[in-house]
């Protein structure tokens, strides 16, 4: 493990569904390089959707305090500095976010909303599934950089890549 921990921050929109699976992922996969992963909404539903937690519990990854809240949490004094923040939606890209202290690396990984997803219980729980897939390849891409051998201009270049994947 690196002596520096990293913090990561994915925001979306809801922070109920996509960030949170964002959040539980690169904790499970990161903590052992150094890395610590939150999740917030530009404008938080409040609740985190079952089918998000039931989707981290399938693969073994504690659903323990998730909870939706503000982005606002993340730009207040004694906040953890991020040293990297990604939206995983359109709506939130697209918005104005506040100003990060530490001027973190930011990256677009955008994908749909699970949780807009209509039909029977096996639809909905496929489109969690498949932002599950999307995001952990994501991470695991992320993951696998040399950060500490390239240089800022390089892992921005990359990890703005890793979101067109």
């Amino acid at each position: 493990m690196t002596s520096k921990t990293h913090h990561v921050l994915f925001i979306c929109t809801g922070n109920s569904a996509r960030s949170i699976i964002a959040e539980g992922l690169f904790n499970e996969l990161g903590k052992a390089r150094g890395f610590k992963a939150y999740s917030a909404g530009s404008h938080p539903a409040g609740v985190v959707n079952p089918l998000a937690l039931k989707t981290l519990a399938q693969f073994q990854i504690p659903i323990d305090g998730f909870r939706s809240k503000n982005w606002d949490e993340f730009a207040q004094a004694g906040a953890p500095v991020m040293d990297f923040v990604f939206t995983v939606c359109d709506q939130a890209a697209g918005e104005a976010c506040p100003m990060w202290p530490g001027q973190p690396m930011t990256a677009h990984w955008g994908m749909p909303d699970p949780a807009a997803v209509e039909g029977s219980d096996a639809v909905k729980e496929k489109a969690f599934l498949d932002t599950f897939t999307t995001m952990k390849r994501r991470i695991e891409l992320m993951l696998s950089l040399p950060l500490a051998k390239l240089s800022a201009m390089a892992i921005q270049h990359e990890i703005s890549a890793i979101g067109k994947r």
